[in-house]
C-alpha cells in the first residue's frame, strides 16, 4: 500500500504543499477556512504527520526530558501527570528518564535524553535527603528545570514547596481547635523534608506560647510497621498527646495502628480524651479511601506541574533568560480526622 505524503494531502485539499506544512506546523497567517479544508483532507485520506523528520529537518525537538526517580511517590506522581497535561497542550510530549542514582545513571540518562534530541530536561525530585541539586543536572547543557518537594538553594529554573508553611499552617490549625500537645510521626533522622517541616512546628508552638519537646517528634523509616511501633511508643510515654502530624501516607496508615494498639481511636472531637486527631501532608490517594477520611496539608503538586511546563517553555521561547524560583504553599483540606 502507497504511503500517504504530504503531496497527497495538498492534492486533496486543494491547496499548495507549503500551505500544508504551514498548517502542520502550526505557522503562519492561514484562514481558518483553509485550515479547516486541510485537516478534512488529512483525516480522509489518513496522512500521519511524522512530527521526529519534521524536527530533524528544522533541527527542533518536541520532546521534553524527564527524570523520575521514584514512581511509588503520590506528588511525583500528579506532578508528572500535570506537567504532561500542560506540556502536550503546546505540542510537546515528555520521554521519560529513571534512574536509580544521581550519579553515574543519572548521567547516562542525561546523555540518552542527548541522543534522542529532546529540547530540554525536568528533574523530580520527590524526597531529595540534600538542599541541592545533582551536579550532573546541574552542569546539563540543555534548558533544564527542577521540581522539588523540598526547598533547596540553586541558581536555576526550580519549582519547589513551602513545607515550613504546610507545617506551619496545619499546628496552627490544630492549636485553634484546642489542641496543645501535638506531636510528628515519621521521615528518617536527617531527611531534609522532615527537617523543613519540624521547622514550621517549631514556628507555629512558639508563636502560641507552646513548649517544644524533641520526644513528641519521634523518627522512623518510611514504613507502616515502624510508624506503628513508634506511635504506639509515643503514646504509652505521653498520653496527654491529642493530635498527630503525618510525614507520610505509611506514617499516616501506622499511626493508626499504633493509636488502637493503646485502646484509642481517630477523631477531631478533642473532649473525646480518647481520640488522636491525625493531620497528613499531600493528597494521599489510596489513604483517602479509608474511614475517616483525612485532613491533609496539600502539597500542590498539580500546579507543581503546571509552573514546571511554563518555566520550560519559556526558556524554549526566550534563551537566556535568568532562572526563575517558584515556591508554592500548602492548602489545609479540613476533613474528618481532625
Amino acid at each position: 500500500m502507497k504511503k500517504v505524503s504530504i503531496i497527497d494531502v495538498a492534492r486533496e485539499a486543494g491547496v499548495s504543499v507549503s500551505t500544508v506544512s504551514l498548517v502542520l506546523r502550526q505557522k503562519g497567517k492561514i484562514s481558518e477556512a483553509t485550515i479547516a479544508r486541510v485537516r478534512a483532507a488529512i483525516e480522509s485520506i489518513g496522512y500521519v504527520h511524522n512530527v521526529a523528520a519534521a524536527n530533524l529537518r528544522a533541527s527542533t525537538s518536541n520532546l521534553i526530558g524527564l527524570v523520575l526517580r521514584d514512581f511509588s511517590d503520590a506528588f511525583a506522581v500528579k506532578v508528572m501527570a500535570s506537567l504532561t497535561q500542560a506540556l502536550e497542550s503546546q505540542g510537546y510530549m515528555l520521554f521519560l528518564g529513571h534512574p536509580q542514582n544521581d550519579g553515574e545513571q543519572l548521567e547516562r540518562c542525561l546523555l540518552s535524553f542527548k541522543q534522542q534530541g529532546v529540547a530540554g530536561v525536568i528533574y523530580l525530585s520527590s524526597d531529595s535527603p540534600r538542599a541541592s541539586l545533582p551536579p550532573a543536572f546541574l552542569n546539563c547543557p540543555l534548558p533544564r528545570v527542577a521540581v522539588s518537594r523540598s526547598s533547596i538553594d540553586e541558581q536555576c529554573n526550580l519549582v519547589m514547596c513551602d513545607n515550613r508553611q504546610a507545617a506551619h499552617l496545619a499546628v496552627r490549625y490544630l492549636i485553634e481547635r484546642g489542641h496543645r500537645n501535638i506531636a510528628y510521626v515519621g521521615g528518617g533522622e536527617g531527611c531534609l523534608l522532615r527537617e523543613q517541616r519540624l521547622l514550621g512546628f517549631r514556628s507555629a508552638m512558639a508563636q502560641n506560647g507552646l513548649t517544644w519537646r524533641d520526644e513528641n517528634a519521634p523518627a522512623s523509616s518510611d514504613d507502616t510497621r515502624a510508624a506503628a511501633v513508634a506511635t504506639r511508643q509515643l503514646l504509652e510515654k505521653n498520653n496527654a498527646v491529642t493530635a498527630l502530624l503525618c510525614h507520610s501516607p505509611a506514617a499516616m496508615i501506622g499511626s493508626i495502628s499504633g493509636i488502637h494498639q493503646v485502646g484509642r481511636t481517630v477523631g477531631k472531637e478533642l473532649f473525646l480524651t480518647q481520640q488522636v486527631a491525625l493531620v497528613g501532608f499531600d493528597d494521599m490517594l489510596h489513604v483517602n479511601l479509608t474511614s475517616p477520611a483525612f485532613t491533609y496539608v496539600s502539597s500542590a503538586s498539580e500546579e507543581a506541574g503546571r509552573q514546571a511546563a511554563a518555566l520550560m517553555l519559556r526558556q524554549l521561547k526566550e534563551p537566556g533568560q535568568p532562572p526563575q524560583r517558584v515556591t508554592l504553599s500548602g492548602q489545609l483540606v479540613v476533613r474528618e480526622s481532625a
